[in-house]
């Protein structure tokens, strides 16, 4: 039986804003996830999570392509999920052969539940 106080659910929010690290890992901590932030997309993969929560908004999006492109080539059962005020940009993103997880694509603007609620739907504990 799993401990009650150990969370099932490990993410990662990859942002460049303090607030949006801050508040975003605040709600998902609040609601028993082990959520974790980081400034840098270099860091995808390197501690073990079920989900990444990207804001591709505030990096270069050639850099965020290759990184994602990356990361499910390396980590393929890595959840990626991309907040972003241009959802159709990544809306194609193809998946590496068929053995990654397709990308979750959240259009802005996006609120913590809606956030939880897409990573429930395709991650159970």
């Amino acid at each position: 039986m799993r401990n009650a106080r150990q969370p099932a659910v490990h993410v990662t929010i990859v942002a460049a804003t303090a607030e949006t690290l801050d508040g975003l890992q605040g709600y998902l901590s609040l609601a028993g996830l082990d959520a974790r932030g980081t400034r840098h997309l270099g860091e995808l993969g390197r501690k073990p999570c079920s989900a990444i929560i990207f804001f591709p908004d505030e990096f270069s999006p050639s850099t965020v392509l290759r990184e994602l492109t990356r990361l499910q080539r390396e980590h393929p059962r890595i959840l990626p999920l991309l907040v972003t005020s241009e959802p159709q940009r990544y809306s194609g993103v193809a998946d590496a052969g068929g053995k990654a997880l397709r990308p979750v694509v959240i259009p802005k603007p996006a609120w913590g539940w809606a956030i939880l609620e897409a990573i429930q739907r395709r991650i159970s504990p």
